[in-house]
């Protein structure tokens, strides 16, 4: 299948930890975004060893007042989120079956290189991976686009990680705004960050959107997002570590169209009338001649009023046409003129 035409900014449906241990649900998962529309499936390329250590004290565990994590050790919870490195091919070939690009984010060398065994066609970087510059540089070697996401950056930081990209050889660079929270609020979206940095740093920008619903992402793309990614499951209902604050297929389907409408709705700001107000425009108000008069007869505010459609004078010409008199004779609903005046 060919690749699915993008109109509005690129959507990728993130699957990360929802496919709750079961490769036949990541698939399912992969399959319904395609029938949404999505225009990619992104995982996660890491095991609980290579991400962190089996280590339990106060710094290896996600603090208590977590939302949806609160109190479980990283190598607990990245065990259970992580997508088996053997799923990686099957999922990736049934998502290019269906016209999406696949791809992943890769957590430390070992990752790069398993994915660059299986000829991904980009990369991300995730916003907690922004400051280990030795990784954005080894995927920008790879020659291959690069999105990186900056949640928990400075600006500072996000400078450096761009220039470790382009340090690495890296010719095509997405920077992804991404509050680094989950679930994120609106409030702490800040999406007027991306035409900053999209001018900033002369890259395109897109979001890493970790809110409820689909305005955020919408609204982004109003600011000139070229890329909305989202976490994306089959039922919130089902939990699992990323469900809370994931779409279902049905709001992807939103998703998709909303951000498609934002992004053509932009067009241009020195178009005023269009060609698809031609209707409306014929209808526009004029002066009629409104009861059955005779040549002689007065003009008057009963015998002329401004009426929809457009045809006679303009409604402006009111006052200078009261007053005058007919020329000749003109029945209800006759355009006036200034033929039909003397």
């Amino acid at each position: 299948m060919t690749k699915k035409k993008i109109q509005g900014p690129m959507i990728i449906a993130e699957i990360s930890g929802n496919h709750n241990g079961s490769l036949e649900r990541a698939l399912e998962i992969v399959r319904a975004a395609a029938d949404a529309g999505a225009h990619a499936v992104k995982i996660q390329t890491y095991t609980a060893d290579t991400i962190t250590l089996d280590v339990d004290s106060p710094a290896f565990r996600v603090s208590d007042g977590h939302a949806l994590w609160g109190s479980r050790t990283l190598h607990e919870l990245y065990e259970e989120a992580h997508t088996p490195w053997e799923w990686h091919e099957p999922i990736f070939e049934l998502a290019k079956q269906l016209g999406m690009t696949a791809f992943s984010t890769p957590f430390d060398e070992t990752a790069v290189e398993f994915l660059e065994e299986l000829d991904v066609p980009m990369y991300k970087i995730a916003s907690l991976e922004i400051v280990d510059l030795p990784l954005i540089e080894q995927v920008s070697a790879t020659g291959k686009p690069v999105v990186l996401s900056v949640g928990t950056a400075t600006i500072g930081e996000v400078a450096a990680a761009v220039e470790a990209a382009r340090r690495g050889g890296c010719q095509d660079l997405t920077l992804l705004a991404c509050t680094s929270s989950y679930p994120a609020e609106p409030d702490d979206a800040n999406l007027r960050r991306i035409p900053v940095m999209a001018e900033m740093f002369g890259v395109k920008v897109g979001l890493s959107d970790h809110t409820m619903g689909v305005g955020v992402s919408i609204a982004a793309t109003a600011l000139g997002a070229s890329m909305i990614e989202k976490h994306v499951t089959l039922r919130r209902s089902d939990g699992g570590v990323d469900a809370a604050f994931s779409l279902e297929p049905a709001e992807l389907r939103l998703l998709v169209d909303g951000c498609d409408a934002a992004a053509r709705a932009l067009g241009s700001a020195h178009v005023w009338a269009t060609g698809a107000e031609a209707e409306s425009l014929r209808l526009r108000p004029s002066l009629y001649v409104t009861t059955d008069v005779t040549a002689g007869d007065p003009v008057t505010a009963r015998n002329v009023r401004s009426v929809r459609p457009a045809g006679g004078l303009p409604p402006v010409e009111l006052a200078r046409v009261i007053g005058r008199t007919f020329a000749a004779d003109a029945k209800l609903g006759t355009a006036l003129s200034w033929e039909l005046l003397s």
